[in-house]
C-alpha cells in the first residue's frame, strides 16, 4: 500500500510540475517564433557599431526585410546604405528548417553574385561579432536542448550541438523570458568548456503588438570586441511579396529598402 501510494505521489508531482510549466521543446519552439517569426513579414533599418576592443570603432547601416513563406520557411534580405565600402551589398537568405538554407552575397564592386557556402553560416557576418546564424537563426533540429533552470522570470535552456565538428562551440546556453518568450541573453562555450562569446537583447519594446529587440550586443569575450545593434523604423504585416527575396532584386534593391 506504502508503495503505491509513494508511486502515486511521484506521478502527481511531476504531473503538476509540467502543467505549471512548459517542456523544453515547446519553450524553444515559442522563444523561436518570439525572436523571428512576428507578423507575417517585417522590416527594421539598423546601425550597427563594431569595437574591435583596442580603440577602433567602425559602423554599418542597412535595412533588413524579412517574409515568413510557410510555417517555418522565411526569406531574408539585407541592403547595406553605409559606409562606402559596403554600400549598395545585399545579403539572402531562404531559411529552409530542416535541410541547408541558400544564402547569396551581391557584391557590387565586382559585379558578382556569390553564393555562400552552408558551412560559413558560422563566419562572421559583414566584419563584426554576429555570424551569418545570427541574422537569420539556428535550425532548432540542429542541437540537443536541456531545461537546466527556472526562475521567476527566466527559462534557461543548455544547447549542445548534435554535429559538434561543424561548429565552432561545444554548447551554449539561453535565457529566454517568461512572458514574452523573446531569448534575452546567449553564452557560448568553446572545445575546451570555457566562455568565449555572449549575445544579449539590451531593450525590447512593443512594436504593433509584438515584443521586438530595439537594441543587440554581441561580445567576444577573448579579444574584448563587441558589436552593437540599433533598430529603428520597425514594422510588420507590411504585405511584402516573394519576388522581392530573389536574386533579381539583390543588383536592384526594391522600394521597400527605401
Amino acid at each position: 500500500m506504502f508503495k503505491r501510494l509513494a508511486g502515486f505521489m511521484v506521478l502527481f508531482h511531476a504531473l503538476t510540475a509540467w502543467a505549471g510549466e512548459p517542456d523544453v521543446t515547446e519553450i524553444i519552439e515559442k522563444a523561436n517564433r518570439a525572436a523571428y517569426y512576428a507578423g507575417k513579414d517585417g522590416r527594421a533599418d539598423v546601425a550597427m557599431k563594431i569595437d574591435d576592443g583596442k580603440g577602433n570603432i567602425r559602423e554599418r547601416a542597412f535595412t533588413i526585410l524579412r517574409l515568413n513563406t510557410g510555417e517555418v520557411d522565411q526569406r531574408f534580405y539585407v541592403y547595406f546604405k553605409a559606409p562606402a565600402d559596403v554600400r549598395k551589398m545585399a545579403y539572402l537568405v531562404w531559411k529552409n528548417p530542416g535541410r541547408e538554407d541558400d544564402r547569396w552575397l551581391w557584391l557590387p564592386a565586382l559585379n558578382l553574385v556569390k553564393r555562400i557556402a552552408p558551412g560559413d553560416k558560422r563566419t562572421s557576418f559583414v566584419g563584426s561579432d554576429f555570424v551569418y546564424e545570427d541574422v537569420s537563426g539556428r535550425d532548432l533540429a540542429a542541437d540537443h536542448h536541456e531545461l537546466v533552470e527556472t526562475t521567476d522570470t527566466q527559462y534557461v535552456v543548455e544547447n549542445t550541438p548534435k554535429k559538434p565538428d561543424e561548429v565552432e562551440f561545444s554548447s551554449y546556453k539561453v535565457w529566454i523570458d517568461k512572458d514574452t518568450f523573446l531569448p534575452r541573453k546567449a553564452e557560448y562555450r568553446d572545445k575546451s568548456g570555457k566562455l568565449y562569446r555572449r549575445v544579449e537583447a539590451l531593450a525590447v519594446t512593443d512594436v504593433d503588438g509584438y515584443p521586438t529587440v530595439t537594441e543587440s550586443r554581441v561580445q567576444d569575450l577573448v579579444t574584448g570586441g563587441s558589436t552593437l545593434n540599433a533598430f529603428s523604423n520597425i514594422s510588420y504585416d507590411l504585405g511584402l511579396v516573394d519576388k522581392i527575396f530573389t536574386e533579381r532584386f539583390l543588383r536592384r534593391p526594391p522600394r521597400e529598402i527605401r
